[in-house]
């Protein structure tokens, strides 16, 4: 039996970071590959750097796509499907939205795949079916299969996997393209799972089982994974790597005698911990990715994240420079607590702090989250598309406190400013840590700036009785 697996990108996500120096690759298919059972062949396509063959001989499909990419996999299901294929979806949004996702593909998984996935491969092997209604496979363990009017199969497992044992993901199925020219790892990994935060827009305590219990590998496999990765470069994609800082710091020692370099996702709290820090960086952690979101303190009270104050921002980007640590920072635009003048206050605070680098984004109301529930309920949600749920492109909802032209194209100024050649090189002049990464990581947002976006930062512009500081 063939399974070709698909990490499916919605074109419009594509395009918006097409110009980016730096990208890590995704972990999902490649674990997905070592959790198959062996006497199956495995292939897998990433369409960050090749385009999906629909001609490929295969039996089954496993497509796994987040909110903005859901079209995008639908439409690749029924094409497949109509080739006789039987398809398989899984991944953020499927378990957000599981009946939707059921009436586009065979098998639809909900959360995690660890308990799952062999029994889905056995009954697609021999073509297992249900009748329609709930079927328990394990009661123990809260192992149930839902078999839908329209002859889909819903799978879902409502006890935590363990992550203890957890294979090595097939790395050999992860190929370089030119999207990772700047760092060229296969080297992706993860320690933990879960966050012991429940912030409103944050899709992560809906899409594991008890989602704010954290879990975590043993410290000895994560650093034996690590030692056979022959990549330099290792990326940790934990929800919140440092939330049990015993465990984060056991980890870090086991790490330092490997003499790599990684990078990973925490929150603001851990890098209050210096002895956190400073094993980290001695253990080779060049950056650290940290959700900051806001420099409104009341945007932050608003979605359940008053665990981030801003007036620790500055303390934190001096300790973590201190210990040779870059911050790329999460920054959100759109909060019900945002008045127009957030843009020109983010740029300035965050350029005055020196921070390295920012993701910048729009809030994207997923389904699922409180946040969705809310505005739903207050008929604030204006766009049913799944495709412009990207945090790039579109708005697709009404904000409180500006119209949704006005926050796009105020997100689109505040990129334009933040990723200006003079305010990068007076950050990083600032900051002066890991340059080798920050330069090439902020010249790829600068390449990414567009020409629409650039209009729309001119339209936002236009529109200030008076301007903040320009630079």
């Amino acid at each position: 039996m063939h399974l070709h697996l698909i990490t499916a990108e919605d074109p419009l996500t594509l395009e918006a970071r097409s110009q980016e120096l730096i990208r890590f690759p995704q972990l999902t298919m490649p674990l997905l590959a070592a959790l198959t059972p062996p006497d199956w062949r495995v292939t897998h396509t990433d369409e960050i750097t090749h385009a999906v063959k629909l001609d490929l001989d295969c039996d089954v499909v496993g497509l796994t796509a987040a909110t903005p990419g859901a079209p995008h996999a639908y439409d690749l299901a029924r094409q497949f499907r109509a080739r006789g294929r039987k398809v398989v979806l899984g991944g953020p949004h499927a378990t957000l939205a599981p009946q939707e996702a059921a009436q586009q593909v065979d098998v639809v998984v909900i959360g995690e795949a660890e308990r799952v996935w062999p029994r889905v491969l056995d009954d697609l092997r021999h073509d297992r079916r249900y009748p329609p209604g709930r079927h328990t496979l394990d009661a123990a363990i809260g192992f149930e299969v839902q078999a839908t009017d329209g002859g889909a199969l819903i799978y879902r497992c409502a006890t935590p996997a363990s992550l203890a044992g957890l294979p090595t993901a097939r790395r050999d199925l992860i190929v370089n393209g030119g999207w990772n020219k700047w760092w060229a790892t296969r080297g992706a990994i993860i320690a933990t799972r879960g966050c012991p935060h429940q912030c409103d827009y944050c899709t992560i305590p809906w899409l594991y089982p008890r989602g704010r219990q954290m879990r975590f590998r043993p410290v000895e496999e994560v650093a034996a994974e690590v030692a056979a990765i022959p990549d330099k470069g290792i990326v940790f994609w934990d929800d919140n790597f440092g939330a049990n800082p015993a465990y984060a710091k056991a980890l870090c020692r086991a790490l330092e005698p490997y003499n790599k370099w990684w990078t990973t996702q925490t929150t603001l709290a851990s890098t209050a911990d210096d002895e956190f820090l400073r094993l980290a960086a001695r253990s080779g952690c060049k950056a650290l990715f940290v959700g900051l979101e806001s420099v409104n303190q009341d945007s932050l009270a608003g979605v359940s994240k008053s665990h981030n104050q801003v007036e620790d921002y500055r303390r934190m980007l001096e300790r973590c420079h201190a210990h040779g640590l870059a911050v790329q920072a999460g920054v959100l635009f759109g909060f019900d607590n945002d008045d127009r003048d957030i843009f020109a206050r983010t740029v300035d605070t965050l350029g005055g702090l020196g921070l390295d680098n920012a993701t910048i984004s729009l809030v994207v109301p997923y389904p699922g989250t409180p946040i969705y529930g809310k505005w739903r309920a207050e008929g604030r949600i204006i766009d049913a598309d799944w495709r412009h749920y990207n945090g790039k492109t579109h708005v697709v909802y009404r904000p409180a406190r500006m119209t949704p032209d006005q926050l796009l194209a105020g997100y689109e100024w505040a990129k334009t400013q933040f990723y200006a050649p003079g305010h990068i090189a007076r950050r990083l002049a600032q900051s002066r840590t890991g340059l080798w990464w920050n330069i090439p990581r902020n010249l790829g947002y600068w390449r990414g700036l567009t020409s629409e976006g650039r209009a729309r930062a001119a339209l936002h512009a236009a529109d200030q009785t008076a301007l903040p500081h320009r630079y």
